[in-house]
């Protein structure tokens, strides 16, 4: 499992052991797999199901804007997560901040499972579910900066934004297997079961990621770049102080070059689920369907994108992306238009995700080259999930406020402006490729 490799670090070599390639992929991608399987299953059945459950009581509009409101709780934690994981992810190191993170993650999920409804519970209802949404967020925090280090700080020099795309592979395979399991359950069920009991099946299945997870992340090492940073005694006490003393710059960069990922991410899953299930006269079924075959273009300009990332530049492959998600937003609306129109919805989602695979794949290695060793995981945990405040926490809700009142063209115009806002924050940022990532 493991293959060795020598770090020579001034006056004196130091031999450290890195895990395997496949150790690596497994435990960076596992945790965010679980962590998009978490948040599909969640954003799917607050789209469909949930204005029904826990929101019975007003109007189906109104009803699906509260849920999706839900939706956004997580996100609002996430920065506090990034505050507490950070801390002891650079303070104490990665592996073991990453158990944690994931065993808090999983367990709140499984809990919405078990949730009663509003008509057992009322108000009590809504309230246990968004605290156990707030509690997912804390643990998620910490999920994604840690993965990108246990990839990154495994990398050969020249590899690292290919190693980088291994956790970013996680949202693709987690979209596929959650999407996946509704839509069997969809094909086997009635509607009225799904709203009794078939959205909690894959709330409940996710227990059964978090055990292999766990069961990976036990067997892996400590990253051989903190280890390094440890004998060399580069590890600071107070890494959130430092960050934000010493890299409050780039924080605003990483926050603002990510946020419009995110929005173009939420814009095609979730909000998109929910306008052409109401809007369009798809049957649910119909377009997760679409969604499962065009998440493989994801999947691929992931690894497209990160692998050219490496020969010419993160920042390169990342300004094509925004100025691509310009021009998209532009354009998508007449995507979305007509009844069941497929070929529309197929070229919304096809194009939508060649943008968001150039996006998502070369911020893997990006967001933890902004940073130095001693504060890399809260670092770029910080921006990350900040960005998620900024650009994911309430996408769903505002689009779809803004289609009801001003049509979808109003959508488009919202992610022109993220993607001009992540446009500027590129321009601001210099090229990490080449940068001592051992610092």
């Amino acid at each position: 499992m493991e293959s060795t490799t020598t770090v020579v670090s001034e006056p004196k070599k130091l031999t450290l052991k890195r895990d395997s390639v496949r150790t690596v992929i497994l435990a960076s991608m596992i945790g965010t797999a679980i962590e998009f399987f978490d948040f599909y299953a969640y954003g799917t059945a607050a789209a469909t199901y949930f204005p029904k459950v826990f929101f019975p009581e007003v109007t189906p509009t109104i009803a699906t804007i509260l849920s999706l409101l839900t939706f956004g709780v997580a996100f609002i934690s996430r920065p506090l997560g990034s505050f507490i994981f950070g801390h002891f992810g650079d303070k104490i190191g990665r592996k073991r901040t990453l158990v944690f993170s994931l065993l808090l993650m999983g367990c709140s999920t499984v809990l919405i499972g078990v949730l009663p409804g509003f008509n057992t519970f009322g108000m009590f209802a809504i309230a246990l579910l968004c605290l156990c949404r707030f509690v997912q967020g804390i643990g998620l925090g910490g999920e994604w900066s840690g993965a990108a280090l246990v990839a990154t700080e495994n990398a050969p020099e020249n590899r690292r934004a290919l190693y980088g795309a291994f956790p970013e592979l996680g949202a693709p395979l987690g979209f596929f297997l959650c999407n996946g399991l509704f839509f069997v359950l969809e094909s086997f069920l009635s509607p009225a079961q799904m709203t009794a009991f078939g959205w909690r099946i894959p709330f409940l299945v996710s227990s059964i990621l978090v055990l292999v997870g766990f069961w990976v992340r036990e067997r892996m090492q400590e990253t051989p770049v903190f280890r390094l940073a440890q004998q060399k005694k580069a590890v600071t006490k107070s890494p959130l102080k430092v960050v934000f003393k010493n890299s409050w710059r780039q924080i605003l960069q990483g926050t603002f070059l990510m946020s419009g990922t995110y929005t173009l991410f939420y814009l095609l899953t979730t909000w998109s689920l929910t306008f052409a299930t109401g809007k369009l006269g798809f049957s649910n079924r119909q377009y997760l369907s679409l969604l499962m075959a065009t998440i493989i273009v994801f999947a691929v300009f992931i690894l497209g994108a990160s692998h050219v990332a490496d020969k010419l530049g993160r920042r390169t492959i990342l300004l094509a992306s925004a100025v691509g998600m310009v021009v998209f937003a532009f354009l998508f609306p007449y995507m979305l238009s007509g009844h069941q129109n497929f070929a529309g919805a197929v070229a919304f989602l096809v194009l939508g995700f060649v943008i968001m695979g150039m996006a998502f794949g070369p911020v893997g290695a990006l967001l933890p080259e902004l940073f130095s060793t001693k504060v890399r995981y809260s670092g770029a945990g910080i921006s990350y999930n900040m960005a998620s405040i900024v650009g994911a926490a309430f996408a769903p809700t505002i689009a779809t406020a803004l289609a009801a009142t001003w049509g979808v063209k109003a959508v488009g115009y919202y992610l022109a402006v993220m993607g001009l806002a992540c446009l500027v924050s590129l321009l601001t940022t210099k090229e990490t490729k080449n940068v001592d990532f051992s610092k």
